[in-house]
This record gives C-alpha cells, sequence and structure tokens, in this order.
C-alpha cells in the first residue's frame, strides 16, 4: 500500500513539474500510471485501446494469426504497453459489452453489382406488394424461383438404424452413387403455393417447363400480371431471357435480383428446409426415391405452409449497405 500512494505521489509531482503540463494532463498521466499499479482500477482510455485492438486484424501487429482469442488480446495489449497486466476475465468482459467477438468470423460476399440497391429493392417492395410505388392488385402474383443442383442419391453400404433411447440415428459413412437430381421449384410467396419438378440438368428449356407447369394453370394463366423473382443463373440471364419469356407469356415480368444475393429470393428458404427435413441425411436406394422424396415433401410442406412472414425491408437494406460501405471502428464509436 505505501508504494502504491509513493507511485501515486510521484506521477502527480512529475505531470505537474513537467514542461508545459497542465493539471489536467498531470490528473490523466495519474489515472494510467494508478492503473498500471493498481489493474483493478482502468481508465476508459485503456477501455477503448483495447477494444480498438480487437477489432483489428492481428496481422497489423504481425502477429502470425488469423483471428484473436481473448487470451491473445490481453497479451497483446501488455506488449503494445496498452496495460501493463490484465486478465483474460476483464478482456473479454469489455469485448463482450460491445458484442465484440474476433475469434468468430463468418463468409461474405460484399455487393458488387452497381445496382444491388435498386434491384434488391424492387424484390424488397414486391415481397410488400408494391410495384413502383403502387400497390399490386388481387389479380397479381409474385412467383420466388430458382434451381437446387446435384442433389445426389447416395445409397449407403449398411441399413441406416432408426433411434432408440439412449441412441441416435446411426448412418453408415460409405455409400456408393446412383446419380443426381436438379430440382427446379417456384413458390407463391403471398400464397405459400409451391411447383417443382426434378430434371437431369438445368438450362433454359427445363426452366421453360417449370414457367410452363405455374403459368399454364390458373390463377396464374389469366392473371393481369405473374412476376417472376430470379437470379442471375444462365437458364434465365439477362435481357434475352427477359425477351423469351414475355413472348411466350405477355403477363409474365421476369425481375432479376443482384448478382451473389439469393438470399433475397425467398425459394432458398424453402430449398434449405428441404435439405434439413427431406435430405439429410441422404440415404436413398435410387434416383427415382430421391425424385419421390423431394416431390412428396413438397406436397407435405405446401398443405402445412403459410407464407413467409419477411421482415426485411428496404430501409433494413440501406441501413445494412451503409455499415458495409462505412464501419466505425471500435476507437471511432467510444470517442463519439
Amino acid at each position: 500500500m505505501m508504494k502504491l500512494q509513493h507511485d501515486w505521489i510521484h506521477a502527480v509531482r512529475w505531470s505537474a513539474c513537467g514542461e508545459n503540463d497542465s493539471s489536467k494532463r498531470g490528473l490523466e498521466a495519474l489515472k494510467i500510471v494508478f492503473a498500471r499499479v493498481a489493474p483493478r482500477f482502468f481508465p476508459p482510455e485503456v477501455v477503448v485501446e483495447v477494444k480498438a485492438l480487437a477489432c483489428e486484424l492481428p496481422a497489423k501487429y504481425l502477429l502470425p494469426l488469423s483471428r484473436w482469442s481473448v487470451s491473445e488480446v490481453a497479451r497483446e495489449a501488455c506488449r503494445s504497453g496498452i496495460v501493463a497486466t490484465i486478465s483474460d476475465t476483464t478482456v473479454w468482459r469489455w469485448l463482450n459489452e460491445d458484442a465484440i467477438r474476433p475469434w468468430q468470423h463468418r463468409s461474405w460476399v460484399f455487393p458488387r453489382d452497381p445496382d444491388f440497391t435498386t434491384k434488391a429493392g424492387c424484390i424488397l417492395d414486391l415481397y410488400q406488394r408494391v410495384w413502383c410505388g403502387r400497390l399490386l392488385r388481387g389479380d397479381e402474383f409474385v412467383i420466388s424461383a430458382d434451381e437446387k443442383t446435384s442433389i445426389q442419391a447416395r445409397s449407403r453400404i449398411h441399413p441406416t438404424l432408426a433411434a432408440r433411447p439412449g441412441l441416435s440415428m446411426k448412418v453408415e459413412h460409405e455409400y456408393t452413387r446412383c446419380g443426381a437430381w436438379a430440382y427446379l421449384a417456384a413458390l407463391d410467396v403471398h400464397r405459400a403455393k409451391l411447383f417443382g419438378r426434378c430434371e437431369q440438368k438445368t438450362g433454359k428449356a427445363p426452366f421453360d417447363r417449370l414457367v410452363a407447369q405455374v403459368m399454364s394453370q390458373p390463377p396464374y394463366n389469366d392473371a393481369r400480371r405473374v412476376f417472376w423473382i430470379v437470379d442471375n443463373g444462365s437458364s434465365h440471364r439477362g435481357e434475352k431471357s427477359v425477351a423469351r419469356l414475355k413472348e411466350k407469356y405477355p403477363r409474365l415480368v421476369l425481375v432479376h435480383g443482384p448478382v451473389h444475393a439469393s438470399w433475397l429470393n425467398q425459394i432458398e428458404i424453402y430449398f434449405s428446409i428441404l435439405t434439413r427435413k427431406a435430405l439429410t441425411p441422404n440415404d436413398f436406394p435410387s434416383l427415382s426415391a430421391v425424385k419421390d422424396r423431394i416431390l412428396g415433401f413438397q406436397h407435405y410442406y405446401e398443405s402445412i405452409a403459410k407464407p413467409l412472414q419477411w421482415k426485411f425491408t428496404k430501409h433494413d437494406l440501406h441501413a445494412l449497405l451503409k455499415k458495409i460501405e462505412g464501419p466505425v471502428t471500435c476507437s471511432q464509436r467510444h470517442a463519439a
């Protein structure tokens, strides 16, 4: 305790006697020295510096790491001279305050379509039943369509064992391949109506068969307009596809999403459900069994499904793009 008081007083005297030092700077020096002597008392400036450190890539500090752990942030904070000593628990508590988790990462495709905002906005408007600023009428429909490729039939070399008390289902690791399907599907986003077909491969002709499957039956065959939301796959890419489908179906409006933005297409949500509920684990004796499962689940899901509660709006889109284009660093946020 006497040593602590001596260092504290020494810090005040040094700050007060330094050249051009004001009493304010002396107080700041006091806080920093006191924090180094008594580690449980850290001034806000130190907290901000540690959080800013965690928001940088380790490569900036010439470390052979791809991402930080709590202990590595604490170690680098000491090595950089931010603090003399600090516990991992303290660092974790500070980072947790702002949900900073540098040990986590996620794959990401940054928007690169120059018309990303416009194209994405059109799709988000359609989910709200709006087109060009006007509400859709009752005889106008919105279809979300895409292809799920390479759905394999894997025949396991040992029968799958069902779950038992205390034991999960057991699926043999080794298998033989029996071929693969391409599943083309379309979802009426406001009626939860599904259409789908299994094809040997994707392409313009298979996609046109899916379109014909939908557009040949009511209420789509006599609708005022039917909007088809698609990605930029080769089966329906560009203005040529727009013209091709418009010639066959004058009421059809093809709406292309931005490049690398399949997450805006609601059919992808259904594909995820299909994969988890019907295709995993993949254990099928033949290719026809896969087809039966896919189409059987399609009818089953349609019988119980309700329209998806899509909550991501144009306002959310603008907020997300602003966050991506101009990220605020930890130090900037705490300085503000």
